[in-house]
């Protein structure tokens, strides 16, 4: 029985853009014809239907756009990966990726993208889709918390041996809620000393000098009976 890794992408795998948010104001704008002007405080970690939803609210438009919000979301997505945008993996990650496939552990995704999103940032950055196991791996656009996606993760994968890699305290908070174990990497918003006041099997840097601490915490799990 493989143990699945569920990687979170931004900032875990992929670095966080300078424009991260563009999308999101573009999409309310498009759809809404009201470009959000207040910021949600602390968005690392939200999944993506959470942040839109924040978004609405503290700008006082109706949240019900949502659904459409998404949608054109989605739309620009694809333009923008047509137009040949490229995102910057993070460092170490494709030596990561294949350790982890090498021990026959299966890689996945839990992330706050949705699916297709999920799919276009990684090709972006230049990571191989094929890596990643897309039968289970867990996607947040329609999750209203984190908390709530973990949750999921851990009823689809009951019995399986699972570790959760994230770059925020909300990462950690949401893996400690389903009970699945959390490794931490300082390659997005947050440092290593922040990233070890949570539960974390392990913080690293990064994958170019951490990555033998993270395959030996992941090795040291206990087997799913």
């Amino acid at each position: 029985m493989s143990t699945y890794v569920l990687w979170d992408i931004d900032g875990t795998l992929i670095y966080n853009g300078p424009k991260a948010g563009t999308l999101y104001l573009d999409s309310i704008e498009q759809i809404t014809g009201i470009r959000p002007t207040v910021r949600v405080p602390d968005p690392h970690g939200m999944t993506e239907g959470q942040l839109i939803t924040a978004i609405l609210e503290v700008n006082n438009i109706d949240a019900s756009h949502l659904p459409a919000v998404y949608t054109r979301l989605e739309e620009l997505s694809h333009a923008e990966h047509q137009a040949g945008v490229l995102r910057d993996r993070c460092v170490g990650v494709d030596v990561a990726l294949a350790a982890v496939a090498e021990r026959g552990w299966s890689n996945a995704l839990l992330t706050g993208n949705g699916s297709v999103r999920a799919r276009l940032k990684v090709l972006a950055a230049g990571i191989d889709a094929d890596v990643f196991d897309w039968e289970h791996s867990f996607f947040g656009h329609e999750s209203p918390t984190r908390h709530h996606l973990t949750a999921t993760a851990r009823e689809k994968l009951a019995g399986v041996d699972a570790v959760i890699i994230g770059d925020t305290p909300k990462d950690g908070e949401a893996a400690d809620s389903a009970g699945i174990p959390f490794i931490a990497v300082a390659t997005g918003a947050f440092r290593a000393d922040e990233l070890r006041q949570t539960s974390a099997l392990v913080v690293i840097d990064d994958f170019s000098t951490g990555l033998d601490a993270v395959l030996d915490a992941i090795a040291s799990l206990p087997v799913s009976r």
